[in-house]
């Protein structure tokens, strides 16, 4: 018996299932970054406000599309979820240096 991969409804095509797995990846770096800065900013404290701010993050990031990881993710929010990353590892680096 052939399996045929088009007839597959989870997916909705490589491109797709690649952005959600970058999105997943970028969204557990920068929240892992915006705790290491806040604990490199305050000690403790400044580690657990980093928590609070990735859960009140995550909220947002699900109420703007609908689904933590939507098939049709945006390029616009790939965008913002990079530049998050980014700013964020750049801050700790300065922080940290």
């Amino acid at each position: 018996m052939t399996h045929d991969v088009k007839s597959n409804s989870v997916t909705a095509g490589t491109g797709s299932d690649v952005k959600t797995f970058f999105a997943a990846l970028l969204l557990t770096f920068a929240s892992g970054m915006l705790i290491l800065v806040g604990a490199l900013l305050i000690g403790f404290f400044g580690g657990f406000l980093g928590v609070v701010g990735v859960v009140l993050g995550l909220i947002w990031w699900r109420s703007a599309n609908g689904k933590m990881f939507p098939r049709d993710l945006s390029t616009g929010a790939m965008v913002s979820a990079t530049a998050a990353a980014v700013g964020l590892s750049l801050l700790a680096w300065l922080i940290y240096s």
